[in-house]
């Protein structure tokens, strides 16, 4: 731990007086052995003193010392990072159902898997974040708005629905302004939480067809970057999935690029799952990186109650060898 780490170092100082303390108990230690080898023949020495049980004689004053150094280190301040939940957040987890996401790659499917592992994510974020649900295919809904009602979403993602197309850019856009309507809601200005969309999906937008159409999704992300609403993308499914539609067999590769292109473009995060666990896996990182922040804080309790119990066992240590119990 550096100095920057505590908040009144000028109180380390004393560490000065406690290395003097424990050199002035090993300078009497020498010289009262000094005095006892001038006295007394090695052998009445060995035989009186043996060495093997006099080390228990010095524990109280290690223990004295060892306690004054944690008091000193308590008393400096220390800090240290904390992870503490977050109360004012607002999470928009958008949710791809397009027909890919039916492919038995991933067991038992996409959207099973993916719904499975939402519903993890919702119950375990803190409770003072605001989550609501956007659902796209060729279209995008809000199917919940931003509420800490963590039932609510639970319910939708239970209910999603597949669909025909791939709209990627709507489901930013349809996020973006349920942030919106929320932060409007709450007055604006200051008072708008910090916002970010988590976006699931496993293959490329098909509606429209460029990216950079003007409801494509990289213009979306550039939008998104541009109110300050990071896009976190998950990128979820194998490269050989495949769907059978009408007895014809669809391959439904993931498309990795445009997914991390979009997280890049929104200064978010992308990530990659091929399996449940995989996709559990991810959802538990952006639960710790949405639902909590790190906070500088003291820590000096575990440093008191070390130096207090050191001392204790100091004192109390010194009684015992006071009785020159064997």
């Amino acid at each position: 731990m550096s100095l920057s780490g505590f908040v009144h170092p000028w109180w380390l100082l004393w560490l000065i007086a406690v290395a003097a303390v424990a050199a002035a108990y090993v300078a009497v230690q020498l010289r009262r052995r000094r005095k006892a080898l001038r006295f007394a023949s090695f052998d009445m020495l060995d035989s009186v003193t043996p060495q093997r049980r006099r080390w228990y004689l010095h524990l109280p004053a290690l223990l004295l010392v060892l306690g004054l150094t944690g008091l000193t280190i308590a008393a400096a301040g220390p800090t240290a990072d904390h992870k503490v939940p977050r109360n004012r957040a607002t999470v928009m987890l958008a949710i791809d159902v397009s027909l890919s996401m039916q492919a038995t790659d991933v067991q038992p499917s996409r959207l099973k898997a993916a719904q499975e592992a939402a519903k993890t994510f919702v119950d375990e974020l803190p409770d003072g974040i605001n989550l609501g649900l956007v659902s796209f295919a060729g279209t995008a809904s809000v199917l919940v708005s931003p509420t800490t009602n963590r039932q609510s979403v639970v319910n939708a993602i239970d209910n999603l629905q597949l669909a025909e197309r791939t709209a990627t850019g709507e489901a930013i856009f349809t996020s973006l302004q349920a942030i919106e309507n929320f932060g409007a809601g709450l007055g604006g200005g200051d008072n708008v939480p910090p916002a970010r969309i988590v976006l699931e999906s496993d293959g490329t937008q098909t509606v429209p067809q460029g990216l950079d159409d003007p409801r494509g999704a990289f213009t979306a992300a550039r939008q998104a970057k541009k109110v300050g609403v990071p896009v976190s993308t998950i990128s979820f499914g194998t490269s050989y999935g495949y769907v059978d539609i009408e007895g014809q067999r669809i391959n439904v590769p993931v498309d990795d690029s445009s997914l991390k292109q979009i997280a890049d473009l929104s200064d978010g995060t992308f990530f990659r799952a091929s399996s449940l666990g995989e996709l559990e896996s991810v959802y538990d990182t952006l639960q710790t990186q949405l639902g909590y922040e790190i906070e500088r804080g003291d820590a000096s309790r575990p440093w008191l109650l070390l130096g207090s119990a050191l001392v204790l066992a100091a004192a109390a240590g010194s009684l015992v060898v006071g009785r020159r119990l064997p």
